[in-house]
């Protein structure tokens, strides 16, 4: 059997240029011009290796949707060319759109210890056997072969522990994606970004670097978890009262400080939430979350939640509304009263879009008398991102001859170009791209030619894509200016026997608007008696009443309600 470099004429010991052409494409199908579901594919040959399948939590224009995911009908339509997928790290904007795409076709999944434990995680929860699927633990610095690409596992610090970078081989050159980082010297785990082996990857040289630009538009350098530790013995030191803290249940080693800083001042733990105590247990499950002795307990300890000398640990830290942070915001939780000497840390910031949830759960708070320290200035959150002297440094170290920011709303690809041109990448080696864009790279040079399919698929409940555009502008419609319901009861001829009767939601008050209904059914009325015994064509009827009432009802009251009519047929006695 022929080795790669037999077959391919390469050596992958240094940049390779291919005096036979072959192309490199590079797709990206999320995480770009956006926030969340972040998603790349690298095709070449026959061959597709996937990197990350993450979701985005909906904005207040998605009313229901409970998740956003990318668009995979060019990956199922290639489905038997899919060699693997690879995840970066086991945040939800990277995960968490997997179940749904081994809905459509199983692959190989490469992940690190935690990315994997949390992974089968979420699995469990789409009723799915991790067991039964092809999963690879990886570690920095291994190496694995995924079809015709050799792909290498690069450390790198962020939010959450065990997260990698890629050094991706291809008959072309070299590949490097960021995965999600930042430079922290002082990491909680003592385990620091691999920038010696992204400088000797520069050294070799790098075709494509697909950089992280979270935080693009941010001067500066990003500060280290560490700090947050310091900050958090210092509250914890200061406040007399019981403390609430809530953070990303995947971050361990904001986590693992929390609990320092309670064992450090002498207060139990009481961990209060489903997702925290399960995400919690996986990191404790496989060495990642140290508890101290006869610190952790569980909710159910009653009289441990009431004491002053205690530490609730919770979920609900971007306001969700299930969450039992909002319960307690709002005096709905089964177990905890917020009382008046209280303190509340949320130990993150809103995703985007989230903003006013959370907002409304902070007032929620303080309405009962808690002290809330939540402003990005207080200490208690640093980001999991790197900042702009920090991407400078990496885009120095990689030297790549090509670049495609990813992981970031358009502004922030933007901002992340400007920075490379100013170290000298010229902009036409630059490709700042949306989801579906096709990037081309060859021997002789790279250029964007075409566009796949791609964009968001709504998750509302169970119904995968099932929600689209005319049933968002309904439920607009709907939360906006409510319906009303005309209902009809016609014989065969077409004739009115009963009706119209109307039933109002969300759009007036009927028993005060009955001026109002009373006109209303008389324009029907009269407008149907031009086809009374002319028509049973029941769908130009509904038309009829559907145009008369609209114009009538914006008239009187400049609202739009939804009308939904409804006509009944009399059976023939």
């Amino acid at each position: 059997m022929k080795s790669k470099e037999e077959e391919y004429g390469i050596d992958y010991g240094r940049v390779v240029i291919l005096t036979e052409k072959q192309t490199l494409r590079i797709i990206p199908l999320g995480g770009v011009a956006e926030a969340g579901k972040n998603m790349t594919a690298l095709v070449m040959g026959e061959d597709i290796l996937i990197i990350d399948v993450g979701l985005a939590f909906p904005d207040e224009e998605l009313l229901g949707i409970d998740a956003v995911i990318p668009d995979f009908s060019y990956l199922v339509e290639h489905k038997d060319k899919i060699k693997g997928i690879i995840l970066t790290h086991g945040h939800e904007d990277h995960i968490g759109g997997v179940p749904y795409l081994l809905e459509e076709f199983k692959a190989p999944i490469y992940g690190t210890k935690l990315t994997l434990g949390l992974l089968a995680s979420k699995l469990q929860e789409h009723k799915m056997d991790s067991s039964e699927l092809d999963l690879h633990e990886v570690k920095p610095r291994g190496e694995v072969d995924i079809g015709i690409f050799q792909v290498e596992f690069i450390r790198v610090n962020h939010s959450i522990a065990d997260g990698v970078g890629l050094a991706i081989k291809t008959p072309l050159g070299m590949v490097v994606h960021s995965g999600d980082f930042k430079f922290d010297h002082t990491p909680v785990d003592r385990e620091v970004i691999d920038l010696h082996r992204f400088s000797e990857l520069g050294e070799k040289g790098v075709l494509v670097f697909l950089s992280d630009s979270t935080n693009a538009d941010r001067p500066g350098y990003t500060e280290s978890e560490q700090v947050v530790g310091e900050n958090l013995q210092e509250i914890f030191r200061e406040v007399k009262g019981r403390i609430i803290l809530t953070t990303f249940a995947s971050n361990v080693h904001r986590i693992q400080q929390a609990l320092e800083a309670a064992a450090l001042s002498g207060r139990k733990a009481v961990v209060v939430g489903r997702s925290m105590i399960h995400s919690m247990q996986i990191a404790i499950d496989l060495g990642y979350l140290k508890v101290p002795d006869d610190l952790l307990m569980v909710e159910e300890v009653k009289d441990e939640i009431e004491s002053e000398h205690c530490m609730v640990l919770t979920t609900g830290v971007q306001g969700e509304p299930i969450s039992a942070l909002t319960k307690i915001a709002f005096n709905e939780h089964e177990s905890i009263r917020i009382r008046e000497k209280d303190t509340v840390v949320l130990a993150a910031t809103p995703i985007p879009g989230n903003e006013k949830l959370v907002t409304q759960t902070v007032d929620g708070l303080q309405k009962q008398g808690a002290k809330v320290i939540y402003e990005a200035d207080s200490g208690v959150h640093v980001s999991g991102h790197a900042s702009k002297e920090e991407l400078k440094t990496m885009l120095n170290l990689v030297k790549p001859r090509y670049l495609i920011p990813i992981h970031g709303e358009y502004r922030k690809l933007v901002h992340l170009a400007d920075l490379a041109q100013g170290l000298g990448i010229p902009r036409e080696r630059i490709f700042i791209t949306e989801p579906g864009d096709v990037l081309e790279f060859t021997s002789e040079g790279a250029t964007a030619s075409g566009k796949i399919a791609a964009g968001k698929v709504l998750v509302d409940g169970l119904g995968v894509g099932d929600v689209g555009n005319v049933v968002l502008r309904d439920r607009r419609q709907l939360s906006q200016d409510g319906i009303l319901i005309v209902t009809l009861t016609l014989d065969k001829k077409g004739n009115i026997k009963t009706g119209p009767e109307m039933m109002s939601r969300g759009f007036v008050y009927v028993r005060e608007s009955e001026e109002l209904i009373e006109e209303a059914k008389e324009k029907v009325s009269r407008a149907l008696e031009k086809h009374e015994g002319k028509t049973t064509d029941w769908s130009t009827l509904k038309t009829t009443v559907r145009d008369v009432l609209g114009k009538f009802l914006y008239e009187k009251t400049r609202r739009r309600p939804m009308i939904l009519p409804v006509i009944m047929e009399m059976e023939k006695k």
